[in-house]
C-alpha cells in the first residue's frame, strides 16, 4: 500500500478540512511492570514450563498499520482507524 505523507483531511480540532502530515506509528516497548506481565514472569520463573501452549504457526499474513495524522494549522494530533497491510511506504 502506498499512501502520501501529506494529506487533505478533517480535523476534529479545528472543525474543517485542513492539510496534515502522516506519520506511521510505532508500537512502544511493553512495560515490565504491568500485571499480565508480572504474572508471565512469575509463572515462568523455576522449573515450570510455559503457561499455554505456545502459538505455531498463527501468525497473520498482514500486519495492522497506525497513522497519525498531524494538523498543519493547529498542530494538534489525532489517529483513525487502522488499516492491514502486507507491505506499506509513503509516495514521496
Amino acid at each position: 500500500m502506498i499512501r502520501p505523507s501529506v494529506i487533505n483531511t478533517y480535523c476534529p480540532s479545528c472543525e474543517k478540512h485542513t492539510e496534515h502530515d502522516v506519520k506511521r506509528v510505532k508500537k512502544k516497548k511493553a512495560s515490565e511492570f504491568k500485571f499480565g506481565q508480572r504474572r508471565f514472569r512469575r509463572v515462568t520463573a523455576g522449573y515450570r514450563g510455559y503457561p499455554r501452549p505456545k502459538p505455531e504457526g498463527r501468525e497473520k499474513p498482514t500486519k495492522r498499520i497506525y497513522l497519525k495524522y498531524t494538523c498543519k494549522s493547529c498542530g494538534k494530533s489525532h489517529q483513525k482507524k487502522c488499516v492491514r497491510a502486507k507491505k506499506f511506504e509513503f509516495k514521496r
